[in-house]
């Protein structure tokens, strides 16, 4: 009854070689969580699993699904080698001594420091913080033979088609449809065939990697069209910030685009030089293109900063014109008409930007803050759409110590 190996379907037993993570992309109901249970249980009974990572969007994920859940760690383990949760601790340990700790894809720091030799990562393309999480990840996995399984279904994320082109990467996919047999009929009655035949479905239930999300606000056809090598001459040039609400090593990136208009009233994204910087460093960075560019303006959102924005601007240089702007409306309804805009071929990107694109293309309403698209956004609204909502105008430092 408990051995894995003749129950399991082929796609389902851990892939011979040299490999360093084994990718499992699959759709619901497939057998993922079964499948990584039963691996860190192969590794463990092998003697090659003593400090293992487990690690989910949350931490009461990872507790009720890797860990308690009917196909998680406890109930598939035998009676004789049944580990034990604690879960003040995070921890679970197994008879024969080897331990496991429970992480989150949204507090990556937790993964600083601690070292293992195995990790089951489950639904990582959901994480907070993929990047952040996976990269602490990799800097402890020094142990032993060390070896990660990642059971999740795809979504069009950036660390995800990196991983699927590593080189040391086993990648297995699968659909909902092979695990029919242990699959209730109301399900297949209620949910898949609702989203069969739907790009949803494709996602969801063919685990098929999409290049874009569905409801995303715009294509890869369309951001593909809209890029060229060199702008018209252009009439007026902005900089827009979108500043990262705290400066830690969690923090979301500020967005720093520069943006211009051109007098057949088309636009341009010129560059795209957002990063996850420090106040000083996101302000000396936005300066130093509003000179390169001759700007007229630098935009700054004041939501989350209030006038922090206005004041680190200044303090890198007291004569740059700067203009607040304040989002009284959501950002899928400011994103909205520039959208339309991309997909009038009105607006053009000099050259590729990845990141920037991902997000265009990639970002629905209720995921993480897009910062890229944020500034974006701002830069041509106020280029194409007429001047942003704001406080108080464009400002240098004097005139605002004036007024004070």
């Amino acid at each position: 009854m408990y051995e894995w190996a003749f129950w399991a379907r082929k796609d389902q037993r851990s892939p011979p070689g040299d490999w360093r993570v084994w990718l499992l992309l699959a759709g619901r109901g497939f057998g993922k969580t079964r499948t990584g249970a039963e691996w860190v249980r192969e590794r463990i009974e092998q003697g090659v699993a003593h400090r293992i990572a487990l690690i989910a969007p949350t931490p009461a994920d990872a507790r009720d699904v890797m860990v308690q859940g009917e196909s998680g760690l406890i109930e598939t383990a035998p009676p004789w080698c049944r580990p034990i949760f604690e879960p003040s601790k995070r921890r679970v340990t197994w008879p024969n001594g080897a331990q496991a700790t429970i992480y989150s894809g949204y507090e990556p720091d937790q993964l600083r420091g601690p070292q293992h030799d195995t990790a089951w990562c489950d639904e990582l393309a959901s994480w907070q913080y993929p990047r952040e999480t996976w990269d602490n990840l990799q800097f402890g996995m020094r142990l032993g033979d060390p070896r990660t399984c990642i059971t999740t279904t795809p979504k069009p994320i950036k660390l995800l088609r990196e991983l699927l082109v590593a080189p040391h990467t086993h990648v297995t996919t699968g659909s909902t449809y092979e695990n029919a047999p242990n699959l209730p009929a109301a399900f297949f009655e209620q949910i898949v065939k609702k989203y069969e035949g739907t790009s949803l479905g494709e996602q969801e239930l063919h685990a098929k990697l999409l290049d874009e999300a569905p409801g995303a606000l715009l294509t890869r056809k369309i951001v593909e069209a809209c890029r060229i090598a060199v702008a018209s001459p252009l009439k007026r040039i902005v900089v827009a910030i979108d500043p990262a609400a705290t400066d830690t090593p969690d923090s979301s990136e500020t967005g720093i685009i520069v943006a211009g208009i051109a007098d057949n009233g088309h636009g341009y994204v010129l560059q795209d030089l957002s990063g996850r910087l420090s106040p000083d460093a996101w302000a000396r960075r936005a300066v130093m293109a509003y000179h390169e560019r001759k700007a007229n303006k630098l935009i700054g959102e004041q939501n989350n900063g209030g006038q922090m924005v206005e004041h680190t601007v200044h303090t890198v240089d007291r004569r740059v014109a700067y203009w607040p702007v304040v989002a009284s409306r959501g950002k899928h309804t400011r994103a909205e008409p520039i959208a339309a805009l991309y997909e009038q071929g009105k607006i053009h990107h000099i050259g590729a930007f990845p990141d920037l694109e991902d997000q265009w293309c990639t970002w629905v309403p209720g995921e993480p803050s897009p910062d890229r698209l944020d500034a974006c956004v701002w830069a041509l609204s106020d280029l194409m759409l007429g001047p942003p909502p704001s406080s108080a105008g464009p400002v240098s430092l004097e005139q605002t110590s004036k007024w004070r």
